[in-house]
């Protein structure tokens, strides 16, 4: 099972680097957000600076970007797969002892890492805008182990949505459906205090919102908030449990 689960892990690594069309979205788009709309609320933050808790909205607004892109890339783990029962491989690979389990987990942890190629791109961005970092190497760590269990998490999510799907359409209603109302009911933008009050109920249990604030306490120096990436370590595990057993109970190849 670990070899079978290593090989084709590899393989949806390997066809994210083959991709440079693929590759320069997953990485242009969150720096677009930075560019353009980090740029367009500077100026509000400015001025609301003791909600925001900096003048900086970039270095506000870094952290949440992060956060919403690995919500993303699940999407494109869907797809990935969607594309494999059209084509063939995924039946093909059905016929040998490999398991429909760790198809499964081959295609969360793939893209997982396909997500983690943003964070050095999104930094080195930032610094561009003028964020200055002052994280330890343990911070830097946790920050992205935080992100990882997000990406895992949500990835996982999105497979088990479309798991008995076969239709291309799919991924991209479902990510629609999905992307918005967590999104815009996360802190990942904006704080989540001047949200409605049921707004506010949804953000307390949203994984972007966990995300985006553990991040961000590091960026503007409170340090590391334990709790929030237990949370998101418990998001990563609830999912990838469902998809694991969604996965092998209606995955279907056509």
């Amino acid at each position: 099972m670990r070899s079978q689960l290593w090989g084709l892990y590899l393989r949806e690594v390997v066809r994210t680097f083959r991709n440079p069309f693929v590759l320069l979205l997953t990485v242009v788009q969150p720096f677009m957000w930075l560019a353009f709309f980090g740029s367009g609320f500077s100026q509000f933050a400015k001025e609301a600076a003791s909600e925001f808790g900096t003048s900086n909205y970039i270095a506000f607004l870094l952290p949440g970007v992060l956060s919403t892109s690995m919500l993303s890339v699940g999407m494109f783990g869907s797809m990935s797969t969607i594309q494999d029962k059209r084509f063939g491989f995924m039946k093909r690979i059905l016929i040998t002892p490999t398991s429909k389990e760790v198809i499964f987990l081959s295609k969360a942890f793939g893209a997982a890492t396909r997500g983690l190629v943003q964070i050095p791109v999104m930094v080195a961005a930032a610094l561009a805008f003028g964020v200055t970092f002052s994280l330890s190497p343990l911070e830097w760590a946790v920050w992205v182990l935080a992100l990882l269990f997000g990406a895992i998490g949500f990835s996982s999510m999105f497979l088990a949505i479309t798991a008995s799907s076969t239709d291309w359409q799919t991924p991209g209603v479902v990510s629609n459906f999905i992307t918005m109302p967590l999104m815009f009911s996360s802190a990942a933008l904006y704080p989540s205090s001047g949200f409605p009050v049921w707004m506010q109920w949804i953000s307390k249990f949203n994984p972007i919102s966990y995300s985006a604030e553990f991040g961000r306490s590091l960026v503007l120096g409170s340090g590391i908030v334990w709790v929030d990436l237990g949370y998101l370590a418990l998001f990563a595990g609830v999912m990838l449990t469902i998809g694991y057993f969604v996965s092998a109970r209606w995955l279907r190849v056509e």
